[in-house]
């Protein structure tokens, strides 16, 4: 978790441009690539860190490979962060920039999508669901790397030694930082009962992740819902594999099938 605390302060590179929202929540936006005479598609990135830790500052790297690779708008949110600010605070300031983002002349409000990682993972399919109810943005789809979906993966029977950079005492602490005095059967993704009407999802997840199980059930859940969900579960890696070891065959697959559920979610040819 240290490394998600360096970014903070740091100044942005000249390919971001580092904004603040009537909201108050902050943006980096990168364009993509090359003369655009036409809106395209967007994505809304969320960072992680347990709701509680983090910057949008942390996933440059990627937020700059999905614009440059698919020639679209990324804008990745600066949200409040928990205990300070417990829900509803960080997924209203999700929602903000989300609503900024479909109003920009360069993109399609028909073509955006939500994509997180982690906690990050957890606001986007919360955002989903609050963008379906609200009925305000259509989502084009929805990213989940590996996400924080359920509260319930709290108890010591999810103790394993093969987890690593968060465990499920990491876990409530992130919960219930997160939820204050909220009731979680409105707040946690998991515990919302009706899954239908949701954009197509992308979920991927690791076997030695802590999420792994509510992951694959929410998945799950999600195709008996009716909403198309592609499950990409990685044998052997641990939370955040792919930030350890970007480098690796195994998390360039991983960001590889990422971009080609984007890529089919916007129609954008190889």
């Amino acid at each position: 978790m240290q490394k998600l605390t360096e970014w903070h302060g740091r100044t942005a590179p000249d390919d971001v441009e580092v904004l603040t929202l009537a909201s108050g929540a902050g943006v980096r936006l990168f364009r993509p690539t090359g003369v655009t005479t036409t809106p395209g598609p967007a994505v809304l990135w969320i960072h992680g860190g347990g709701y509680v830790i983090g910057s949008p500052a942390q996933d440059d790297a990627l937020c700059r490979r999905f614009a440059a690779e698919l020639g679209i708008t990324v804008a990745a949110v600066k949200y409040r962060l928990a205990p300070q600010h417990p829900y509803p605070a960080g997924l209203e300031d999700c929602y903000s920039a989300l609503a900024w983002l479909a109003t920009l002349p360069a993109v399609d409000p028909t073509r955006v999508a939500v994509a997180g990682a982690s906690a990050g993972g957890g606001l986007a399919a919360a955002l989903a669901l609050l963008a379906r109810d609200r009925g305000e943005i259509p989502l084009a789809a929805q990213i989940l790397v590996y996400p924080m979906l359920d509260d319930r993966t709290a108890g010591r029977e999810f103790d394993h030694p093969g987890h690593r950079l968060w465990t499920q005492g990491s876990n409530r602490f992130g919960w219930s930082a997160y939820l204050g005095d909220a009731d979680p059967a409105a707040a946690v993704p998991a515990r919302r009962p009706d899954l239908s009407g949701l954009p197509p999802a992308w979920i991927g997840v690791g076997t030695l992740d802590l999420f792994h199980d509510e992951d694959v059930r929410y998945a799950k859940r999600l195709r008996d819902a009716g909403v198309p969900c592609k499950l990409e579960i990685v044998d052997g890696a641990f939370h955040g594999f792919d930030q350890l070891a970007p480098k690796s065959a195994v998390s360039r697959d991983f960001i590889a099938s990422q971009i080609a559920a984007l890529r089919t979610a916007f129609s954008i040819g190889h």
